[in-house]
């Protein structure tokens, strides 16, 4: 599901933020007033057709020093956070192929996760898994695991099979020094409920 799920949850976004762009452009460029459009029941201008900032307030302001400089740094910092946050999206951290010891092997970080997460779902008391292997230099590499176990089992039960998994992981990516870390959870008791 989750090779579906991203390329939707990028084309919904850009659409909101294309909706969003378009709809504030229309409204700065034609400048129309949407007071008579908003529902009654929303709080409207006081008595005498007031606004939030009118224009002698603005013009006071733009006299500040420090009024200038404070909207400049506040839109290119939030301008650089979303640009960041859309750049973001279209990265793909577990495509990247490790080299292993053996001469001309490698292997996906993504594949190398799959098998992983099947180990250490064959472990006793463990209900499902989920790994994730991320490559954070040219020699180090962050594993993640995260664990949940089936309703009363114990942790300390099922923490050596786990960490053994885990090693093994870790020596499986020779060249590469892992660093392997384990989130263990416990699944619910899912109780019927009666209606």
């Amino acid at each position: 599901m989750r090779p579906f799920r991203t390329p939707v949850n990028r084309l919904v976004l850009g659409g909101t933020g294309l909706a969003l762009l378009l709809t504030g452009g229309w409204l700065a460029v034609t400048g129309t007033s949407l007071a008579h459009r908003l529902p009654s029941s929303w709080a409207g201008p006081a008595a005498g057709d007031s606004v939030l900032l009118d224009a002698g307030r603005l013009a006071r302001l733009r006299g500040e020093d420090w009024w200038t400089p404070t909207v400049i740094a506040v839109a290119v910092t939030l301008s650089l956070l979303l640009v960041c946050w859309l750049l973001a999206q279209f990265r793909s951290g577990a495509a990247r192929p490790l080299p292993l010891a053996a001469p001309g092997g490698t292997v996906r970080t993504r594949a190398l996760a799959e098998a992983l997460a099947r180990r250490a779902t064959a472990v006793p008391g463990v209900a499902r898994s989920r790994a994730r292997a991320l490559p954070r230099s040219r020699q180090r590499l962050e594993v993640r695991v995260r664990v949940w176990l089936r309703p009363g089992v114990s942790p300390q039960s099922v923490l050596p099979a786990l960490c053994a998994v885990a090693a093994e992981a870790e020596e499986s990516a020779a060249p590469y020094t892992a660093h392997t870390r384990l989130r263990v959870s416990a699944e619910s008791h899912r109780m019927p409920h009666v209606r």
